[in-house]
């Protein structure tokens, strides 16, 4: 579905708001981003540019919004504006995430492969074993 496909009272939705946010943020990040992002979050390139899509009315998953935060490098403005839109299209799911995963960051040294992709994928095996642990641990 197009932009132009979406009706006028939906192209001021919170969803709508919000997602136009993380398109913009992506077409200003250097090329590969998507990539690392999708890798980061367990998920295929194609699965982020859907997510970006103020056409597609799926929601961001709130599971990976601090990875795109991350990964995207939002300025403040940027983040404050997509996280209050958020919180009106989905008033529970920030809430009950926060309720239910309380995280805190740790940093962890790794080797430098010497080669950028390598090194992207290692960082996303280590992000992506980190958030397995917690949620075992976090289930028992």
């Amino acid at each position: 579905m197009s932009e132009a496909a979406i009706g006028s009272d939906d192209a001021q939705s919170p969803l709508v708001a919000y997602k136009r946010i993380l398109q913009r943020v992506l077409n200003l990040r250097p090329s590969g981003t998507r990539q690392r992002l999708a890798e980061a979050i367990g998920k295929n390139r194609s699965f982020v540019s859907q997510m970006a899509s103020p056409g597609n009315p799926t929601p961001v998953p709130a599971q990976h919004l601090e990875q795109i935060f991350e990964i995207c490098h939002f300025a403040p403005a940027d983040r404050d504006s997509f996280l209050a839109a958020y919180r009106l299209a989905h008033p529970r799911r920030l809430r009950l995430l926060h309720e239910r995963h309380r995280t805190r960051r740790i940093s962890v040294e790794v080797p430098d492969l010497e080669d950028a992709d390598r090194n992207r994928k290692l960082d996303a095996i280590v992000t992506e074993f980190a958030a397995r642990v917690a949620q075992l641990l976090h289930d028992d």
